[in-house]
């Protein structure tokens, strides 16, 4: 994952710099939908992309101020979530973990176009694209047990001294395609990553705490902390990677639409 995201910004570095000397200005407005899927990579899935895909919608504004470029801010919703139980890694099996977590998306984005692109001209009527932002995100981990959710941030499962924000900031960066179906209608497919800062989308990052020295102050902690077949000897072991952050995805299609502006009405003109 770190080479894709290092590749899609030294990428959309370079288009832009080389795109600065071929502009053709205009300004133009769109309003659109998303629809898709979401998934995670993390502790409990670290390299299987599309994995426990899950639905994500979303809306969002498009300022459009030549061919090339375009702006967009928005919102997103999905759901990751894995499980431990339905890997086929031995340490994966053994740990026996899940987890679900609810997003919230806001993010706002450069896109630029490889070709020249723009809704109702018929000349340019299909690009691919780059994009690179900002994201804030809010989540909440949850784990199953004797088929009941809980909410793991506040048990703090790995003896955290405090809990993880809930609310964090992320990079959003990716790749698609756009194309117009109609006068003022445009569809486009487009791949999007968030890289975080965060280890605890899943609530997994470093070791079993050690519960002899510092009890848990809930049972339940204590049970959700440690799901392993050797639970109770598994202290100061590795629970998860706190060398890797997690990731989250939202792939799908784009349905946006050109907003026309009223004509003015003739008094405007003195007529």
């Amino acid at each position: 994952m770190k080479f894709i995201y290092i590749f899609v910004i030294s990428t959309f570095l370079v288009s832009v710099t080389k795109a600065q000397t071929k502009k053709r200005n205009f300004r133009q407005h769109e309003v659109g939908i998303f629809v898709g899927g979401s998934y995670y990579i993390g502790d409990l899935n670290p390299t299987k992309h599309f994995n426990a895909t899950r639905p994500s919608v979303g809306g969002f504004y498009r300022f459009i101020p030549n061919y090339r470029y375009a702006f967009r801010g928005g919102i997103t919703y999905g759901e990751v979530l894995a499980d431990d139980s339905q890997s086929d890694n031995a340490d994966q099996l053994q740990r026996n973990l899940n987890f679900k977590s609810f997003i919230i998306d806001l993010h706002t984005i450069a896109e630029f176009n490889f070709l020249e692109y723009r809704i109702s001209n018929d000349k340019f009527k299909f690009t691919s694209f780059l994009f690179l932002g900002l994201n804030v995100f809010s989540f909440k981990p949850k784990a199953q047990y004797n088929n009941n959710w809980f909410d793991l941030q506040p048990l703090k499962t790995e003896a955290q001294t405090q809990k993880y924000k809930l609310i964090q900031v992320g990079i959003p960066f990716g790749v698609g395609i756009k194309l117009n179906v109609a006068k003022t209608v445009g569809i486009g497919l487009e791949w999007g990553p968030r890289k975080l800062f965060t280890d605890y989308l899943d609530d997994v990052s470093g070791t079993y705490p050690n519960t002899v020295e510092k009890p848990f102050d809930k049972q339940l902690a204590s049970l959700l902390s440690d799901r392993s077949k050797n639970a109770g000897s598994n202290i100061n072991e590795q629970r998860g990677n706190p060398n890797t952050k997690d990731w989250y995805m939202f792939f799908g299609v784009t349905l946006n639409v050109k907003i026309t502006p009223k004509p003015l009405p003739c008094h405007a003109f003195g007529l």
